[in-house]
């Protein structure tokens, strides 16, 4: 039987729309900095992507800087919240490592957002701090993600906007998880910074798109020539970006179909549930294709090999630490450090089928069956 891919969330099989994109700027070539006619026919291209990217999350194009990714993304507006006189930055316990590290690195100081067991951003604590600030904190910057990528939980994000906004704040979104799975209006969303990326769409790897409101302001992180309004030097990757506004496209036209995961993952849910697993974010409003799932005992890297043999991929948590397999840091800021060794993430998208959720629940029964009997067995 042919492998079972579930681990969109992780990154999404590129799509034939992203494929023909890419081949085509490719062999079209052309600087788009250049003024003959191959740069203006890359500058074109590139143009028609942004705009495309823009109305996945219905932005002005005008605001839509290209990035190498989610990471970069949310590292630029981090660096230029503190950059603008940011010096304490709140950020919620459950954000990627990309947004935590960036702020641990900028220098500020930097305060967690509790989320409650659910894992949803505890929003009375957060108009509390921000009603107690002091002048030395400079103007609030708070990351609030907008799904998050391990138990796709989302967050309340345009309440926390009016709190946020309230006390003349910065609100950067992390939506590289959201996007493309459920509608996203980042101005709607009240955000002044917004990141996502291509991968995860079904784009190229490598490529990724910051948008930002008249309320920030962006510093330059590379520096040399004038690209991306001169927030961003360095010649544009146009075969990625055309990638990207493809797929961007695609996942727009596609988000009514998106919503049809939730059946398929509702179902292997329950089935899980019943063999005694534990969900993580089942309370809470979730990303339908996403489904966080944890049993005492049974390792999380043991589930994902047992997986795996059985031709079925998933992930151990976030899956951007280099391939290591480490607890999940949001498991325990939902309060269940008992289970942040054992969680494993099950994604699907674009190409997922209701037999793939199905081929998942057998696979791992028959692991958690098997690693059971194990350790019911006396020792020799």
């Amino acid at each position: 039987m042919s492998a079972v891919y579930l681990d969109y969330n992780a990154t999404a099989p590129v799509r034939p729309q992203a494929q023909a994109a890419v081949a085509e700027a490719l062999a079209a070539g052309g600087n788009p900095s250049s003024v003959h006619a191959a740069g203006r026919a890359a500058r074109a291209r590139m143009e028609a992507a942004r705009a495309k990217v823009a109305a996945l999350i219905a932005a002005p194009a005008s605001t839509v800087i290209f990035t190498s990714g989610g990471t970069e993304a949310n590292a630029l507006a981090v660096e230029s919240a503190v950059a603008s006189g940011s010096r304490r930055l709140i950020v919620s316990a459950v954000e990627h490592d990309a947004v935590l590290e960036s702020a641990r690195a900028s220098g500020a100081e930097v305060e967690v957002l509790p989320v409650d067991a659910e894992g949803v951003a505890d929003l009375t604590w957060l108009a509390d701090r921000l009603g107690r600030r002091n002048g030395d904190d400079g103007r609030p910057f708070v990351a609030l993600m907008l799904a998050n990528n391990e138990t796709g939980v989302i967050q309340p994000v345009a309440e926390a906007a009016q709190i946020v906004r309230a006390a003349g704040g910065w609100l950067h979104v992390d939506a590289v998880q959201a996007a493309g799975k459920i509608a996203v209006d980042s101005r709607a969303l009240g955000a002044d910074t917004l990141a996502i990326s291509a991968h995860k769409i079904g784009g190229p790897q490598g490529v990724g798109a910051l948008t930002f409101g008249p309320r920030a302001t962006l510093v330059r992180r590379l520096h040399g020539g004038g690209q991306e309004r001169s927030r961003r030097a360095g010649t544009e990757n146009v075969p990625g970006i055309a990638g990207f506004g493809a797929a961007a496209e695609a996942a727009l036209e596609d988000l009514p179909v998106a919503s049809a995961q939730a059946a398929w993952r509702d179902a292997a849910e329950a089935a899980l549930l019943d063999a005694g697993a534990t969900v993580l974010g089942r309370g809470a409003p979730r990303l339908p294709n996403t489904l966080c799932v944890a049993m005492p005992d049974f390792p999380a890297e043991l589930q994902v090999m047992n997986l795996d043999l059985a031709g079925v991929m998933a992930s151990a948590g976030s899956a951007c630490s280099s391939g290591k397999v480490k607890p999940s840091h949001v498991v325990a800021a939902m309060g269940r450090e008992d289970l942040a060794g054992c969680a494993i993430r099950i994604s699907g998208g674009w190409a997922t089928s209701a037999e793939d959720w199905n081929r998942f629940v057998e696979a791992w029964i028959r692991a958690h069956d098997r690693h059971a009997a194990r350790r019911r067995a006396p020792a020799a």
